[in-house]
């Protein structure tokens, strides 16, 4: 099962990381491969979008990859740490994708760099 994380602190309050974070129309400030981004219904918790990415296209909730992902936030002296995991169950033919997806994987975790800037510069 492919599989990727990474961490960073920011030098920001908790409450300020998870805001910019929980909304999902700020990734292509941060994620280098995300091309367009937008809301297809809903709000809140249950809101679904659509994405175009760089890399390969998928979509969480469709698709022949169905990636699961967390940030983990705490707070520490001097901002927020902030943990981004991923994983991908890639079972029969599937597997053949398994280099690709874990590619792409550690490419998505590695951009912790650039949420870092983004936020410390709002």
């Amino acid at each position: 099962m492919p599989s990727a994380s990474s961490e960073i602190v920011i030098n920001r309050p908790p409450d300020d990381v998870f805001e910019f974070l929980a909304n999902p129309e700020n990734d292509p400030q941060w994620r280098s491969g995300v091309i367009d981004l937008k809301r297809v219904s809903g709000n809140g918790i249950g809101a679904r979008y659509a994405q175009g990415v760089k890399t390969i296209a998928f979509q969480t909730v469709t698709g022949p990859v169905r990636p699961r992902g967390r940030y983990r936030l705490t707070a520490v002296d001097d901002g927020t740490r902030v943990r981004f995991e991923l994983e991908a169950d890639v079972n029969g033919l599937k597997r053949l994708m398994a280099p690709m997806v874990q590619k792409t994987m550690n490419n998505e975790v590695g951009q912790l760099d650039r949420l870092k800037r983004v936020i410390e510069q709002r």
